[in-house]
């Protein structure tokens, strides 16, 4: 017998208008806190910097996306309150990210020249769908993320310009067409019987370093000789070092930074199941880390450095990708960052004799998000812990993480040879004629 209208629940149809568009914010929020978790993988992959430090802001807006649409969900009856997302748009992410052997470029295209172009559309399509004043709170946020997802494709696409990935963009087309696009809003063409997952018969690893493309490479620019290395440590606290050489030392400290990009990307992907709002604070992180990398990378050239003679250090992505994410995390926020505040203070001290408005700033904010980084870390760190089934108090734990990674260092760290004699790179002694002090 048909159930008539005043049989049914009253409530059956009373929010279905709001339920359907929650529905829809609720794969937007999935969507995009998938490609948060895996777009990092592309940062140590990627070999130029310009193009790392431009997947660390679009990871870090794509985590503001998803934030805002948690918060406009929950609003909302029926978004609830639990953040992983379902089991078939976490495949289709982990398929995106490739294996550590593939072209990075060829990955990129997957995610630039597929995944997002599809977000876009599935934006586009929540606003059609939608009423415009009913819904108005919701409206005015995607408005906003369709201009940058229009702009992060804009920005991309330069890098992209004679990558031949059409097989790979064919091979992630034909899964997304299997969900109908991201909201399931277009005709479901099934996947054929002979699709093959390739992230499911080679599972990604990270790889043993990390890319730096054109550009020269080191163990660390850190030492001890004037005529080996750039960052001559008793340099940076001797009264008598001139502050012009503390400037420029401090300015190639500041580009290595690209280290904690490095590495600090590689925690997302191995932590799927973590708080959303743990994924919010390191993808603030690993923008913040970008930024400061960024200071160094921009102001070195307006000193005289030619960065072609700037060799980049690699023994912190290569001793710690050896380490478990956990460890990773806490050796960054509690013994780096933590460990670097006196040296830093001494150098903005100095620096500021130069009467430096530009360098002051920059300094300013890196000791300011630094700050912040080891607040991250006294909150996540003990979650992370966690999530890898650590019980030791957190203290103990660090102690021990410590002592662990002196014994890594000395086994996996000091490997990677100079790319450039100490004619041709940039010494303590080449630093000296540049600030015009040798």
């Amino acid at each position: 017998m048909a159930t008539t209208a005043s049989a049914r629940p009253a409530s059956s149809g009373r929010m279905a208008a709001v339920n359907e568009m929650t529905r829809l914010l609720r794969l937007l929020f999935e969507v995009e806190r998938e490609f948060l978790r895996t777009v990092t993988t592309l940062v140590y992959r990627v070999g130029e910097p310009e193009l790392k430090y431009l997947v660390c802001q679009h990871a870090w807006e794509s985590a503001g996306h998803a934030r805002f649409l948690r918060e406009r969900g929950r609003e909302l009856t029926t978004f609830g309150t639990q953040e992983t997302a379902r089991a078939e748009i976490k495949r289709l992410f982990d398929e995106a990210v490739g294996r550590n052997t593939d072209d990075p470029l060829v990955i990129t295209a997957g995610f630039y020249e597929v995944l997002k172009p599809a977000l876009l559309e599935a934006y586009r399509h929540y606003l059609k769908v939608t009423d415009h004043l009913a819904d108005w709170p919701s409206k005015k946020l995607v408005e906003e993320f369709i201009a940058d997802e229009e702009r992060h494709l804009a920005e991309i696409k330069p890098w992209l310009q004679g990558v031949e990935a059409r097989e790979w963009k064919l091979h992630l087309t034909q899964a997304l067409d299997d969900l109908g696009g991201w909201l399931g809003q277009e005709t479901r063409l099934p996947l054929a019987a002979g699709y093959v997952w390739a992230h499911q018969q080679t599972p990604f690893t990270h790889p043993a370093t990390c890319n730096r493309g054109k550009y020269p490479v080191c163990s660390s620019v850190f030492g001890y000789d004037p005529t080996e290395d750039p960052i001559v440590r008793p340099w940076l606290t001797d009264p008598n070092t001139d502050a012009r050489v503390i400037r420029l030392m401090v300015y190639v400290w500041l580009m290595m930074e690209m280290d904690a990009i490095d590495y600090l990307a590689t925690v997302f992907y191995e932590t799927p199941n973590a708080p959303f709002d743990l994924h919010f604070d390191l993808a603030r992180h690993l923008w913040d880390e970008s930024r400061h990398s960024q200071f160094g990378f921009r102001q070195l050239p307006k000193l005289g450095v030619d960065l072609m003679t700037v060799e980049h250090s690699l023994d912190l992505y290569n001793i710690l990708i050896q380490m478990p994410p956990h460890e990773r995390y806490a050796l960054m926020t509690m013994e780096f960052e933590a460990g670097s505040f006196p040296t830093k203070a001494h150098v903005m001290d100095r620096v500021r004799e130069l009467n430096d408005f530009e360098a002051d700033t920059l300094l300013a904010f890196d000791r300011n998000d630094e700050q912040n980084h080891v607040r991250y870390g006294h909150r996540w760190l003990p979650e992370m812990m966690a999530q890898f089934g650590e019980t030791r108090p957190t203290e103990e734990f660090v102690k021990a993480t410590q002592e662990k990674f002196k014994e890594f260092a000395a086994r996996f760290g000091g490997l990677t040879p100079h790319s450039l004699t100490k004619e041709k790179r940039l010494t303590g002694e080449k630093i000296l004629k540049l600030a015009g002090v040798a």
